[in-house]
C-alpha cells in the first residue's frame, strides 16, 4: 500500500520529479504517504517547495550550511508507523513546540528524528548528555586564542542563533541540575549569554527593530533566536529504565511522543527483504520471540529488553548461514545465560520452546576459519573469510584492516583449540554485520583472542583500557595547550581509530558508568560523532553522497570540520560477566544490549587447558599438570560460592604462570604454587578450609618441607664474580646507570625473609611483575628494598592513596608561563629507563585507578594524558612521533596489604591479582625474629627477646583467627627492642606500652592483651615493690647428734659377705605405641608480682587420672620433665621450655582392674646417654619393667631371670598383703637400675646397656635402699630399722662374679661417759643425696672450716642432718642435725579390704623430699597440717585452699620458708587411693640446679626457684624488666647564665619556710642560684627545706580519694537501676541475662567494631567534580586558564546513581535446636547454655543494623521444624526482650516431645529465605544432631546444604559424637560445617562465619 519513496540522483542535472503524498482512506484503514514536491535543479529549494504528510505541509527553506543537514537516513521504504510518527513532529514543527521522544533504548528514536530533519532539510546540532555534561558544553565554552580568553558558542546557543534543530540524546544521563539552564530558551527563546550577549526571541527583536536599528541592538548586544530553532530530545522513560527522573519544570515545555519498537508487522516485513534466504517461518518464531520478551510481563519478571534493533543484522547472519542455530544466534544478541539467575533462564528457555526455537538435535555451530583472502575494490578494505559449518564451507565478505593478513590462528603465542577455533569463527559472523562484545572471565585469554582475531584480519589494534572514573571526554576528545598558549582539542585514541580503520579493543567495559557510555551509542549505531571542538565524524556513504551533492573536496569540508569514519573501524569490547543479582556489577543493561553482538568466552575445558598449557610450557611436569587442573576444574564447577571464589583467582592465566615456574623448578611444591596464587595465608578461615580440604582431596600434598631452622646453612646470599645468589637461583647482577636510585637499606638478614627473596628472584628471572601482600609492619618495603640493593636495580617509587586517579598515576600537569606541561609520573620514568618500580600502598587506591596497570602489565600499552602512548614493542613504532618504548629491564613490583577487615583497603589482589606473582610475606616464624631481633638490639638480655617474641607470636595467632582485630607485626617488636638498646635501664613492661596504649580504651581488646603478655612473663602493670616471697623463719639451732661408725663393734668387725650372681634379662616385644602431641599453654608465674613461682602449664589430664611417679633430667642445659600417671596408665614427657608435651596412653599395656584391689602404682626412670630420651617403667605389684623408647615408639618389656621376682598371683581374696617391688634411681642416668621387693632379701642390680642384672643375696630383710654412692649402699632393714652399708665393686666385673660385703652401721649418742655406748632410737631417712655438698656450702652449714665426703639427709625428726666423712671414710662419721620441734607425724592410711575386714595400714609411697645440694638446701612438700600456720600467716588472714607447702630449709642462710602450691583445679574422686600415693596433693622432683618442680593432682606443672642467688637474680631481671617506676625527676636545663655566680652565701632563712624557686634572695629554694637549695646552680651545699621537688608521686596519684571511688560506684549503681526500671527487668533476671551476654561480650564487641567500621566504609565519600569550590581537578587545569568557573572537585557524599537499584539487606536465619536432647545433654557440656548464648550474641550484635541485616531466629525440635522465636519484624529491643526469648528456647527444650526435625528445620529455612528480597541470604543451622542415630545419612544433609546456590547455608553440630563428627565434617561441603567439640566454641565459630562471608562482600 505504501508507494515507495525513490530518490533524486543528484547527477542528472535538470530533471523533475514530483512525489505526492496523498490521503488515500479505504474502508477503516489510514495510511498516510508521503511526498516531497522538489523542484531539484541547483540541488536546492526554491522557497516553493513543499514537503507533504498525508495532509499536513511544511514549506523547505534553502539551509545555509547544507554539509549540517542529515544525510541518507530516509529507506526506500518507510514503515506505517514511522510515517505517522514524522507526521506528528510536523505538526509540532508547525507549531514551534519542542518534542521530546520517549521510548525504549536503541537507535530507533535518534534514526527517526533525522530522518525528519532530512526530509525537512534542517541543519542539525547534536549533543549526546552524559553525567559529565556541564552547562558549557551547551551554552558556551572558553578557548584562549592569542593569549586571549574568547566565549566559543556550544550547541545549544549555536542552533538558537543560526536556527538549527537541536538534538538532545539521553536526557536522563545528565546530572540533575543541567539541563535547566535551557528552561527559558525552551519556553520564551531567552537565554543570558557569558560573555554578556543575551538571545532574545524573534518576535520580541523584531518588535524592538521598528523602534530601534540594527547596530543599537547591538551595541546593547541582543541578539535575535531564530524563528526556526527547535529542539528534539530524545529519552528514556526513566522509572523503568534507569537514569535521572525529568525536572518537572524541564518537562511541562516538551511534547512527548511514544515511540515503541516497530509494530510488528512492520518489523517482520524489513527481517523478510534482510533475510531471503531464512525460511520465513524461523524469520516469524524468532520475531515472535523477541517482541514476547520486549513485553510488560517479562520486565515484571525482571528480564531486560530483548534488543529488537538488532534482529536484521543476526537475520543477515541468518541468511548467509541459514543451516546455523537459531537459538545460539538468539544468544549472540540477548545472552541470558550470563545475564540472568536461574528463574530468568527457564522463563527465558520457556518461551523459546513455546516458538519451537529450541534446539532439537545438537545445534549446528561455526566449527572454524578455513581460510582468509584479501579483496580489494575500489580502495574498501575487505577480506573474504571461508568458515567452516556442518560440512559445508561458506564464504562471507567482511570488513578488514590496513595490514596484510595473516592466517587463521597462526600467531606465535596462540594455541588453537577447538572451543577457540569455534569462538574465531563466531566472531568473524558477527563482524560481518556488527560490533562485538567478548564476555569472559579474568584471565581466561579475551585479550589474546581478540589480538589473533586482529591478526586474521589484518587489523591495527588500538587497546583503551577503561576505568571508573572516566568521563566522556576522555573517551572522545581532551584538551591541551599550544606551545602559544592556545587551547585546543586532542582526539582521543578512540577517534583517530575510527579515522584510520583500526579495531579498538575497549577492555573493561563493565566498569565504565553506562552515562558515559552513552557518548558512544551513536557512534556504535550510525558510525556519526559529534565531538567538542566543533567537528562531526560522518558515515561514509553519507560523507561520499554530501561530498557529491555539495561537490566539494575532501579538503574543503576538513576546513567545515567533517570527518569520514573509515569503513573498516570496528570495536570489540572485552568484558567480565556481569553478577547476577547484583546491585552494582550488573553491567549489562537494556541499552547496552542494542549496542553490540556478545560472545560468551567460557573457560576451557580440562582437556583443552591442559593442551594449551602443554604447547605454552613444553616441559611442565605431566603429573602435577594433571592435578593442577583437575583441582581447578572442580573448583570451578562446584555451586559453592567460596569455591568459586577460589577458582576465580586460578584463571588460565594464573595456571599458565604456576606452569611456568613448575617447569623452571620442577622439584618445586604444586601445594605452595596453589596457596600462593590464591594468596591463601590471607583468605577467611571459612575459604582456606574449603581450599585446604579441595587441595587434599586432589592429592596435592604439603611437601614435608623441614624446617628452615635445619637448613640454615644453605639459605645464604652472596654476590660473587657479579652474580647474585640467594638460596639455590642465583641471578647476574645488574649494571645500573643511576646510581643514586638503587636502594640501600638497613637489613638484617634472617632465613624467612631470604625464602621470601629466593622465591622472588625465582619469579623476577621468568619475568613476571611481582605483587607482595602481607599485614602492615612485615617488613614488604624492607625486602624489596634489600632485593633490589642486592640485584643493584634502580628503584622508582610511588606510593598510592584515597585520592590517587589516573593522571596522577601516569603524568602530573601543571602551568608554567600559561602553557600546560606534563610531569612524567615515577611509572613513567620507571617505563622510559627501565628502572624497577615500586608500587607502595596499592590496596589504598580505589581499584578502579589501579586496573590501567592491566594493559601495562599485559599487553605492554598505556596511553598517557599528553597523548603520548606506551608500546612494548620496539617495532610498531615505525616512525609514529609520541612513542614511549618499554625498555627491556622495565619491571613493577607491587605492595598491598592484606584484603579484609581491619584495613579495609580495596581488594587489590581480587581485582588485579592475577596478572601479578603474588607473594604473602609473614611476619618472621619465631626463630627468624629472634635472630632478627638480636641484631637490632645486641645488649638487650636474651630471655626478654624470647618473651617478646613468643607473645608477639601469640598475640598474631589470635588476629588470625579473628579475636583480635589489630595484627601486631615485627615492626613493633622492632620498635621496642630499639627502645631497649638505648636505654637499658627502662623496664620492659613500660616499654611495651609504646605499642599496646593504643588499645589501653578497649577493655575486652585490654584483657587479652594483658592475658597474653603476662602469659610470657611481661609483667605489665607491675610495680616493682609487687614483691611476694615466703616468709623466712630461723632455723633451730644444729645439735651434734653422734657418730655413725660401720662395722666396729665390741665384737670386732662385723662383715658379711653376700654373693652375687649374673644372668642375662629376657626382652619381649616391640609393642608399638601411639605418642601423641599436644600443646602446652605456659603461664608465667611473675606478670604481676614477684613469686618463687616461675611458670606453670597444665597436662591433659582427665579427672580419673591420678599422677604417681614425677622425674627429670637435666643435661647440657635441657631439662625433660617424666609424670606417670595411673588409672589408666600413661606418661607425659616433655622438654620444659618447649612449646608442646608428649602423652604416652599404657592403658593396654596395664589394664584398669575390676576389683578396685589392685592399684597399680609405677615409678618412672630416665635413662641417660647413649640411651638418653629412654625411660624405664617399674610396675610395683606386679614387678612388670618396660622402656620405652619415644624416638622409635617402641616398648620394650625386660624380665628379670630371678625366682624371687616371678609374681605370686595374688587373687582379691587372698588374705594376703600384696607385695611391693620397688626400683632405685638414683643413677638412671648411669644407665642401671636396683630392685628389691619390700621385706625381701635380695637385690637385682639392671644394667640397662649390657642388658644383663646382678642378683645379689642378703641375709636380711630389707625396708628400703638408698644409693648414697656408686659402689655404696645403704640398707634398712625391716622391722628393726637396722642401717647396713653394702659396699659393691663399682660396676660388678662379670669375671669375678664379685662379693659383696655388708656392713652394720651402728648410730652412737656423743659419749657422756667413757665406754658407755647407748643407741639412738633409729628413724628411716626420707632421702640421702647421692653426692656431697661441696667443702665451701659444708663449712657454711656447719659452721666450722672443713673439707670431708658428707652426705645430706633428712627424716622425720630433723629439717636436716649432715653426715660429714660418710659413706667414704671408714672411721667414725659426725653427724650433725637440725631437729624438727615436734617430729613429723606418719599419715597412717586405713582402708578396709573386702571380706577380711582386716585393717591395713601403711605410709604414703612417695616422701617428696629432695635435696639440692648447689643451693645447700632440702626441699620437701608438706601438708598444711604440718606447717605452723601462726608463723606464717598474721592473725586476721585465713590460710588459703593450698595442696600443700614446699618446705625449704636452707642451711646456708639458716632460714626456714614456708611457700603455699596453689590447690589443684580437679581432684580425682579416688581419694583413699590419692593418699596411698602421697600425703599432699602434689609431687616433687628437682629442677635444674636451683629449683624444684611440682605437680599437682589436677594435672597442674609448676616451676619454682628456692636457690637464694637463683631468687635474686631472678628479681634483678624482673626490676629491670618493670623499670623504676617511681623516681623523682627534674628536668634541668644546662646552660650559662649571663650573670655570673657571686660568691656562694647561705641566703636568709624565711621564717615561714615557703617554697621559692630561683630570686637569689632565699635559702632553702628548689632551683634559686648562689643560694643554698636542691638543684641550684652554684650555691655552697644542698639544703632540703621539706619541699617536694615538683613531681606528685606516682602512688599518690595512684590513689584516687576513696569518697571519688565509691561516689562513681554508686553513679553506676543508680544508672542501672533506672535502666531496669524502664525496661521493667528485675534485679534477678537481669543477673541471669548477664550471664549469657557476659560470655558472649567479647565476639560481640569485635563483630559490632567490624559492621560499623564496614558502615563507614560504605558510607566513604566520593570526588564530586565540576564544582565551584574545592580543590583544583587536574584534569580541567585547561578550563581553569581559560576561566570557567567549575573546575574543582570536592568530597562529597555520592548521590546514588539513578535507578539503582535500593541496597537491599542482607538477611540472615539462625536455626537453633531446642530440642530435648538440649535440655538433656546440658548438664554434660552446656550445650543448650551455648546455644542460648549464641542466640543471645547474633541479637545483640545486630542490634541497630537492622536496615544492613534483617534477621530472624528459628528453633526446631520434636515438635516440629519451625518454631518462631524471633520474628523478622519484631527484633527484640532491650535486655528484658532479649531474656525473654532465651527463657522461651529454655523452657520449650525442657517440655517438647523427643524426636529430630534438623533436616527439616535446614531445607524449610532455605526454602523460605530465598523467597524475600535480599542482597545475601545465609542460613546457620545449630544442632545435636547425631544424624546415624536417626538414620540420616550426612550426604542428604549435605545435598539441602547446597540445594539453593543463592543461600549460604552453614551447619554447626554441637558434637559429642566420637569420630562421627570428624566424618561428618567429610562428607559435607568444605567451610560450610562446623563441628563444636567444645561448646565454648560455638560463638567463635559464628562470628567466623560472619566475619568471612557476610562482611566480606558488604
Amino acid at each position: 500500500m505504501t508507494q515507495r519513496v525513490s530518490y533524486v540522483n543528484p547527477t542528472c542535472l535538470v530533471t523533475t520529479k514530483i512525489l505526492k503524498v496523498e490521503d488515500t482512506r479505504t474502508e477503516d484503514k489510514c495510511t498516510w504517504r508521503l511526498t516531497r514536491d522538489l523542484d531539484s535543479s541547483k540541488n536546492s529549494c526554491e522557497p516553493g517547495d513543499t514537503v507533504n504528510i498525508g495532509d499536513v505541509s511544511y514549506k523547505l527553506k534553502n539551509p545555509k550550511n547544507p554539509e549540517l543537514v542529515p544525510q541518507n537516513y530516509i529507506s526506500d521504504s518507510l514503515a506505517q508507523s514511522v510515517i505517522q510518527h514524522l507526521r506528528w513532529i510536523m505538526q509540532k514543527d508547525l507549531l514551534g513546540q519542542d518534542v521530546f521522544l520517549i521510548g525504549p533504548p536503541g537507535p530507533l528514536r535518534r534514526s527517526i528524528a533525522m530522518q525528519y530533519l532530512e526530509l525537512t532539510k534542517r541543519e542539525v546540532e547534536y549533543i549526546a548528555l552524559s553525567r559529565d555534561t556541564t552547562e558549557t558544553d551547551l551554552k558556551q565554552r572558553r578557548e584562549i586564542r592569542a593569549g586571549t580568553a574568547f566565549y566559543i558558542d556550544q550547541c545549544a546557543v549555536r542552533a538558537a542563533t543560526e536556527g538549527r534543530t537541536l538534538i538532545l540524546e539521553g536526557l536522563e544521563k545528565a546530572e540533575r541540575n543541567v539541563l535547566p539552564v535551557l528552561n527559558n530558551l525552551l519556553e520564551n527563546r531567552e537565554m543570558q549569554l557569558e560573555d554578556g550577549r543575551f538571545l532574545m526571541s524573534a518576535e520580541r527583536y523584531d518588535k524592538l527593530l521598528q523602534d530601534h536599528t540594527k547596530t543599537e541592538l547591538d551595541a546593547w548586544k541582543i541578539v535575535r533566536v531564530s524563528e526556526n530553532f527547535r529542539v528534539i530530545a530524545l529519552g528514556l522513560p526513566v522509572p523503568r529504565y534507569s537514569g535521572n527522573p525529568l525536572d518537572p519544570p524541564l518537562r511541562s515545555r516538551f511534547q512527548a511522543r511514544d515511540i515503541y519498537y516497530l509494530p510488528f508487522k512492520d518489523q517482520l516485513k524489513l527481517l523478510y527483504s534482510v533475510g531471503a534466504n531464512v525460511p520465513t517461518e524461523k524469520v516469524s518464531q524468532l520475531l515472535s520471540f523477541a517482541t514476547t520478551l520486549c513485553s510488560q510481563e517479562s520486565s515484571t519478571l525482571g528480564l531486560p529488553d530483548f534488543p529488537l534493533d538488532s534482529l536484521p543484522a543476526a537475520v543477515q547472519i541468518l541468511d548467509s548461514f541459514p543451516m546455523m542455530s537459531v537459538q545460539h544466534a538468539l544468544q549472540w544478541l540477548y545472552p541470558y545465560t550470563v545475564l540472568l539467575g536461574h528463574e530468568g533462564k527457564m522463563a527465558v528457555e520457556g518461551v523459546l520452546k513455546r516458538f519451537e526455537l529450541e534446539d532439537s538435535r545438537r545445534s549446528v555451530l561455526p566449527e572454524k576459519i578455513v581460510r582468509v583472502e584479501r579483496t580489494t575494490e575500489n580502495n574498501v578494505f575487505q577480506a573474504s573469510v571461508t568458515i567452516r559449518i556442518a560440512g559445508k564451507e561458506v564464504t562471507i565478505k567482511v570488513p578488514a584492516g590496513t595490514r596484510p593478513l595473516s592466517q587463521p590462528c597462526t600467531s606465535d603465542r596462540f594455541i588453537q583449540t577447538l572451543s577457540h577455533k569455534q569462538l574465531l569463527a563466531e566472531m568473524m559472523q558477527s563482524h560481518m554485520v556488527k560490533d562485538i562484545c567478548l564476555i569472559g572471565g579474568k584471565g581466561c585469554g579475551k585479550t589474546v583472542i581478540a589480538k589473533n582475531f586482529a591478526d586474521t584480519l589484518g587489523y591495527n589494534i588500538e587497546p583503551i583500557m577503561l576505568y571508573q572514573d572516566m568521563t566522556a571526554r576522555d573517551l572522545l576528545q581532551q584538551r591541551y595547550t599550544l606551545p602559544n598558549g592556545d587551547t585546543a582539542w586532542r582526539s582521543s585514541p578512540l577517534v583517530n581509530a575510527a579515522l584510520e580503520g583500526k579495531l579498538v579493543l575497549l577492555d573493561g567495559i563493565h566498569r565504565v558508568n553506562a552515562g558515559t557510555l552513552a557518548v558512544l551509542q551513536r557512534l556504535i549505531h550510525d558510525r556519526e560523532l559529534s565531538l567538542y571542538d566543533g567537528s562531526r565524524l560522518l558515515r561514509e556513504d553519507r560523507y561520499t553522497r554530501l561530498k557529491e551533492e555539495l561537490q566539494v573536496s575532501d579538503e574543503q569540508l576538513q576546513q567545515r570540520s567533517i570527518f569520514p569514519v573509515h569503513p573498516s573501524f570496528r570495536i570489540i569490547a572485552l568484558a567480565e560477566p556481569p553478577v547476577i543479582g547484583s546491585t552494582t556489577q550488573q553491567w549489562l543493561g537494556p541499552e547496552f544490549l542494542t549496542m553490540f553482538f556478545f560472545h560468551y568466552m567460557k573457560p576451557l575445558v580440562k582437556s583443552e587447558e591442559i593442551q594449551v598449557i602443554k604447547e605454552m610450557v613444553p616441559d611442565m611436569p605431566p603429573v602435577a599438570l594433571d592435578k593442577l587442573l583437575s583441582f581447578t576444574h572442580k573448583l570451578r564447577e562446584t555451586q559453592d560460592p567460596t569455591a568459586q571464589s577460589l577458582a576465580a583467582s586460578l584463571s588460565t592465566r594464573q595456571l599458565l604462570r604456576i606452569s611456568r615456574r613448575l617447569s623452571q623448578y620442577p622439584n618445586e611444591n604444586l601445594h605452595n604454587a596453589v596457596t600462593k596464587a590464591c594468596l591463601s595465608r590471607f583468605l577467611p578461615s571459612l575459604a582456606r578450609s574449603a581450599l585446604e580440604k579441595n587441595l587434599a582431596d586432589a592429592a596435592i600434598e604439603i611437601s614435608t618441607a623441614n624446617s628452615p631452622e635445619s637448613d640454615l646453612e644453605d639459605y645464604k646470599c652472596e654476590i660473587s664474580s657479579g652474580s647474585l645468589r640467594i638460596g639455590a637461583v642465583s641471578a647476574p647482577i645488574y649494571n645500573a646507570h643511576e646510581k643514586m636510585k638503587v636502594p640501600d637499606v638497613l637489613f638484617y638478614d634472617n632465613i624467612q625473609h631470604m625464602i621470601v627473596m629466593e622465591d622472588m628472584l625465582k619469579d623476577f628471572l621468568l619475568g613476571e611483575h611481582l605483587l607482595l601482600v602481607g599485614n602492615q609492619g612485615v617488613g614488604k618495603n624492607k625486602i624489596v628494598d634489600r632485593f633490589l640493593h642486592l640485584l643493584n636495580r634502580p628503584r622508582e617509587y610511588i606510593q598510592l592513596h584515597r585520592d590517587t586517579t589516573v593522571q596522577t598515576l601516569t603524568l602530573q600537569p601543571s602551568v608554567k608561563d600559561g602553557l600546560i606541561v606534563y610531569e612524567d609520573s615515577p611509572l613513567v620514568k620507571a617505563v622510559k629507563l627501565g628502572h624497577v618500580l615500586v608500587v607502595d600502598e596499592a590496596d589504598k587506591a580505589p581499584t578502579n585507578v589501579t586496573c590501567i596497570l592491566k594493559t601495562l602489565v599485559e599487553n605492554g600499552e598505556m596511553i598517557l594524558a599528553d597523548g603520548r602512548r606506551i608500546v612494548a614493542n620496539a617495532a610498531l613504532v615505525n616512525g609514529r612521533e609520541n612513542v614511549v618504548v618499554i625498555h627491556p629491564d622495565f619491571r613493577m613490583i607491587v605492595l598491598a596489604n592484606r584484603p579484609g577487615f581491619p584495613f579495609l583497603g580495596n581488594d587489590f589482589f581480587g581485582t588485579l591479582g592475577d596478572i601479578f606473582s603474588c607473594h604473602a610475606v609473614d611476619n618472621p616464624k619465631p626463630y627468624s625474629e629472634l635472630r632478627m631481633l638480636r641484631q637490632y638490639g645486641p645488649n638487650v638480655p636474651e630471655p626478654i627477646l624470647q618473651k617478646l617474641v613468643a607473645a608477639f607470636g601469640e598475640l598474631r595467632n589470635l588476629a588470625d583467627q579473628g579475636i583480635i582485630n589489630y595484627p601486631y607485626s615485627t615492626r613493633e617488636v622492632v620498635n621496642i627492642v630499639k627502645h631497649l638498646q638505648k636505654f637499658p635501664t627502662e623496664g620492659l613492661s613500660s616499654v611495651v606500652r609504646n605499642v599496646f596504649d593504643f588499645d589501653s580504651y578497649n577493655n575486652d581488646m585490654r584483657e587479652i592483651l594483658i592475658n597474653t603478655l603476662h602469659k610470657y612473663g611481661i609483667p605489665i602493670g607491675a610495680k616493682p615493690s609487687n614483691v611476694q616471697l615466703a616468709k623466712e623463719l630461723p632455723l633451730p639451732e644444729q645439735t651434734f647428734m653422734g657418730y655413725w661408725t660401720i662395722g666396729q663393734s665390741r665384737n670386732g668387725m662385723q662383715k658379711l659377705l653376700c654373693p652375687a650372681e649374673t644372668h642375662h634379662i629376657d626382652i619381649k616385644g616391640p609393642a608399638l605405641i601411639h605418642i601423641q602431641e599436644y600443646p602446652i599453654e605456659r603461664h608465667e608465674g611473675r606478670s604481676q608480682t614477684f613469686t618463687e613461682e616461675c611458670s606453670s602449664w597444665r597436662l591433659p589430664l582427665d579427672e580419673m587420672n591420678l599422677i604417681c611417679d614425677v622425674a627429670t633430667t637435666h643435661e647440657n642445659e635441657e631439662n625433660t620433665l617424666y609424670v606417670v600417671a595411673c588409672n589408666p596408665v600413661s606418661l607425659y614427657f616433655m622438654n620444659m621450655t618447649g612449646k608442646s608435651g608428649h602423652f604416652v596412653d599404657l592403658f593396654d599395656i596395664f589394664p584398669r582392674t575390676a576389683s578396685g584391689i589392685w592399684h597399680p602404682f609405677v615409678t618412672v626412670a630416665p635413662l641417660g646417654n647413649p640411651l638418653k630420651g629412654q625411660v624405664v617403667l617399674h610396675e610395683q605389684q606386679s614387678n612388670v619393667i618396660l622402656l620405652l623408647d619415644p624416638a622409635s615408639q617402641a616398648l620394650h618389656r625386660l624380665i628379670l631371670p630371678s625366682e624371687e621376682f616371678t609374681m605370686k598371683k595374688t587373687s582379691w581374696w587372698n588374705k594376703e598383703e600384696a607385695e611391693t617391688y620397688k626400683m632405685c634411681k638414683e643413677f638412671s642416668h648411669k644407665n642401671w637400675l636396683v630392685f628389691y621387693k619390700e621385706k625381701g632379701n635380695t637385690l637385682a642390680v639392671l644394667d640397662v646397656l649390657e642388658g644383663r642384672t646382678h642378683t645379689i643375696s642378703l641375709p636380711i630383710n630389707l625396708q628400703t635402699v638408698f644409693l648414697v654412692a656408686e659402689d655404696k649402699w645403704l640398707l634398712v632393714e625391716s622391722k628393726t630399722n637396722q642401717k647396713y652399708l653394702l659396699t659393691t665393686p663399682a660396676h660388678i666385673e662379670s669375671k669375678d662374679s664379685g662379693v659383696c660385703q655388708l656392713y652394720v652401721l651402728r648410730e652412737e649418742l656423743p659419749s657422756p661417759g667413757f665406754g658407755v655406748m647407748q643407741e639412738t632410737d633409729r628413724s628411716i631417712p626420707h632421702t640421702i643425696s647421692s653426692d656431697q655438698l661441696s667443702s665451701e656450702n659444708l663449712s657454711l652449714a656447719v659452721g666450722q672450716k672443713i673439707a670431708s665426703p658428707n652426705r645430706i639427709l633428712s627424716d622425720k625428726n630433723s629439717y636436716a642432718t649432715i653426715v660429714v666423712g660418710f659413706p667414704d671414710l671408714m672411721s667414725p662419721s659426725e653427724v650433725y642435725s637440725w631437729r624438727r620441734p615436734s617430729s613429723l607425724s606418719k599419715s597412717r592410711v586405713t582402708d578396709t579390704t573386702f571380706y577380711g575386714g582386716k585393717k591395713k595400714s601403711g605410709t604414703a609411697k612417695q616422701s617428696n623430699c629432695v635435696t639440692l645440694l648447689d643451693t645447700n638446701q632440702i626441699v620437701r612438700i608438706l601438708p598444711p597440717g604440718e606447717v605452723p600456720l601462726k608463723d606464717i600467716y598474721p592473725k586476721d588472714v585465713t590460710p588459703p585452699q593450698t595442696a600443700g607447702y614446699i618446705e625449704v630449709t636452707d642451711l646456708q642462710a639458716k632460714r626456714l620458708r614456708y611457700i603455699p602450691i596453689p590447690g589443684s583445679d580437679s581432684l580425682s574422686p579416688y581419694t583413699t587411693w590419692l593418699s596411698t600415693i602421697s600425703d599432699t596433693d602434689a609431687l616433687l622432683a628437682k629442677w635444674g640446679r636451683g629449683g624444684v618442680v611440682t605437680v599437682d593432682m589436677g594435672g597442674r606443672v609448676r616451676l619454682w626457684e628456692t636457690g637464694l642467688e637463683h631468687l635474686q637474680r631472678s628479681l634483678m631481671e624482673w626490676r629491670n624488666m618493670i623499670g623504676e617506676g617511681d623516681r623523682h625527676m627534674q628536668i634541668t636545663i644546662e646552660r650559662e647564665s649571663g650573670e655570673d655566680v657571686s660568691s656562694p652565701k647561705h641566703g636568709k632563712e624565711d621564717p615561714d619556710n615557703m617554697p621559692h624557686v630561683g630570686g637569689n634572695t632565699w635559702a632553702g629554694g628548689t632551683g634559686g642560684r648562689d643560694t643554698a637549695g636542691l638543684g641550684g646552680k652554684g650555691g655552697p651545699y644542698r639544703l632540703d627545706a621539706g619541699h617536694t621537688v615538683y613531681q606528685v608521686s606516682q602512688a599518690e596519684k595512684d590513689a584516687v580519694p576513696e569518697e571519688v571511688k565509691r561516689a562513681a560506684r554508686e553513679m553506676g549503681q543508680r544508672a542501672f537501676q533506672q535502666r531496669l526500671k524502664e525496661i521493667q527487668m528485675s534485679e534477678y533476671d537481669a543477673a541471669t541475662y548477664e550471664r549469657f551476654s557476659g560470655a558472649v561480650r567479647r565476639q560481640v564487641h569485635s563483630l559490632r567494631i567490624i559492621l560499623d567500621n564496614l558502615q563507614a566504609k560504605g558510607k566513604e565519600r566520593q570526588w564530586l567534580r565540576h564544582q565551584a569550590t574545592g580543590e583544583l581537578d587536574d584534569a580541567k587545569i585547561i578550563d581553569g586558564l581559560t576561566g570557567e568557573k567549575a573546575i574543582y572537585k570536592r568530597r562529597g557524599e555520592l548521590e546514588p546513581q539513578m535507578g539503582s537499584p535500593q541496597q537491599k539487606p542482607k538477611r540472615l536465619r539462625l536455626v537453633v535446636d531446642v530440642s530435648g536432647s538440649m535440655y538433656r545433654f546440658n548438664g554434660v557440656d552446656g550445650r543448650l547454655e551455648r546455644s542460648m548464648e549464641a542466640v543471645c550474641m547474633v541479637m545483640e550484635a545486630f542490634e541497630n543494623y537492622e536496615e544492613k541485616f534483617k534477621y530472624d531466629i528459628a528453633g526446631h525440635s520434636g515438635d516440629g521444624y519451625n518454631i518462631g522465636l524471633v520474628p523478622i519484624n519484631k527484633v527484640p529491643k532491650d535486655n528484658k526482650q532479649r531474656l525473654e526469648i532465651l527463657k522461651t528456647m529454655h523452657a520449650h527444650a525442657q517440655f517438647c516431645m523427643s524426636g529430630d526435625h534438623t533436616l527439616e528445620g535446614t531445607e524449610h529455612a532455605i526454602k523460605e529465605i530465598a523467597k524475600e528480597e535480599a542482597d545475601e541470604y545465609f542460613v546457620i543451622v545449630l544442632s545435636d544432631a547425631n544424624l546415624s542415630r536417626y538414620g540420616i545419612h550426612p550426604a542428604k544433609f549435605a545435598q539441602i546444604l547446597t540445594s539453593n546456590p543463592q543461600v549460604n547455608a552453614f551447619a554447626i553440630f554441637i558434637g559429642s559424637l566420637g569420630d562421627q563428627a570428624a566424618r561428618l565434617q567429610r562428607t559435607l561441603p568444605a567451610g560450610r560445617s562446623f563441628v563444636a567439640m567444645d561448646t565454648k566454641d560455638i560463638p567463635q565459630i559464628l562470628q567466623q562465619i560472619f566475619t568471612s562471608t557476610m562482611l566480606s562482600s558488604v
